[in-house]
């Protein structure tokens, strides 16, 4: 909670004018930003760099929206979320051009398929769960944000977050074994 607390108070000087407040926020947000895009891209280093340049320029150009008395960081993971699903359209469209086409299509689709029946299986089993185990999960587990990410997240304890993640997976374990 304290990176929140430090980059809502650094945000809200820079909006109130104070330039070097602002330059320290963009210091001080690129770290969990960089470290977001690098879990989340299977990218060469320049690439993450440059969409966390992208990402540091939409936050400079919508910094108008934030609203000082919500959480600052779910709003800058956000932007960076945006960001970096635009930069993957991007890659996927470069690359659909030069893929060739051949006959592995039913198979890419029945394997589509089976991951789509996976996750929907997944949903319905972390939604039996409690609010506060199905948060840890979703947002360590499957958005890959760090514990203290999301409990700066969540407004839960770090020490929240590690019980709820371990009593969502045992939850789900058991309720995987009950199905098999």
């Amino acid at each position: 909670m304290m990176m929140e607390e430090e980059l809502r108070k650094l945000m809200s000087m820079a909006l109130d004018g104070h330039a070097d407040s602002y330059h320290l926020f963009l210091q001080r947000a690129s770290m969990p930003l960089r470290a977001y895009l690098r879990r989340r891209l299977n990218a060469i280093p320049d690439e993450v760099e440059d969409l966390l340049q992208e990402t540091l320029l939409a936050i400079h150009a919508k910094r108008h929206t934030y609203r000082r008395d919500e959480l600052l960081t779910p709003w800058l993971y956000a932007i960076a979320r945006y960001k970096m699903i635009d930069f993957l359209r991007r890659r996927s469209q470069h690359e659909a051009l030069n893929d060739p086409l051949d006959e592995e299509t039913e198979w890419l689709e029945a394997s589509e398929d089976a991951v789509s029946d996976s996750k929907k299986d997944l949903g319905k089993m972390l939604e039996t769960l409690p609010e506060n185990q199905r948060l840890s999960i979703q947002h360590t587990k499957l958005d890959g944000l760090s514990v203290a990410e999301a409990a700066a997240m969540t407004g839960m304890s770090v020490s929240a977050i590690k019980v709820g993640v371990h009593r969502g997976m045992k939850a789900l374990a058991k309720m995987w074994k009950e199905q098999a």
